[in-house]
């Protein structure tokens, strides 16, 4: 009887994580795709729940978040998220609306690496001012079936730093 159990849970467990991923199986089978989903997950107005089961679905084991910023001195630095980490962080110190649109993308891919360098705006509310832009590194890993993020690092002009002209036209 216990083994019963223990294979009904476990049916009932694996048939509702295979449900809850395929709503996301075409965010992941492109390129195009897989930027889009990751840019449409975050954005929404002040106290509007986020998918953050989607976000996490778009990332690969081991993916890291990577945003530059200064240290108290006023020199450069990098840190590190997980997506759950950065979950926590956007949860507790976005508390406006949070906007990000992908105003243009380079890539280059081989194989199983594509790398897509995407130029990106941020607004409060959806059609207000440009708050700040920046660039988004995405790494992707092309599996057979779908992409993975491996690694997003990212420059924000808030740095002190302004977007050449050739990485918005």
């Amino acid at each position: 009887m216990k083994k019963l159990l223990l294979i009904s849970t476990l049916l009932i467990a694996s048939n509702a994580f295979a449900q809850t991923n395929a709503k996301y199986v075409k965010d992941v089978s492109s390129e195009n795709n897989i930027i889009a989903a990751l840019y449409n997950v975050i954005c929404g107005a002040p106290g509007e729940a986020r998918d953050w089961e989607r976000f996490k679905y778009l990332f690969g084991k081991d993916a890291k978040l990577i945003p530059t910023g200064k240290n108290p001195n006023g020199g450069y630095q990098y840190r590190t998220m997980t997506p759950e980490e950065y979950i926590t962080m956007f949860s507790t110190r976005i508390k406006t609306g949070f906007f990000e649109k992908e105003l243009k993308r380079e890539t280059v891919s081989f194989g199983t690496v594509v790398h897509a360098f995407s130029t990106y705006e941020t607004r409060e509310t959806e059609n207000g001012p440009s708050t700040n832009r920046g660039i988004n590194s995405i790494q992707l890993f092309k599996d057979q079936d779908r992409y993975y993020i491996v690694n997003i690092f990212w420059c924000a002009e808030s740095m002190g730093f302004t977007l050449p002209a050739s990485a918005i036209k």
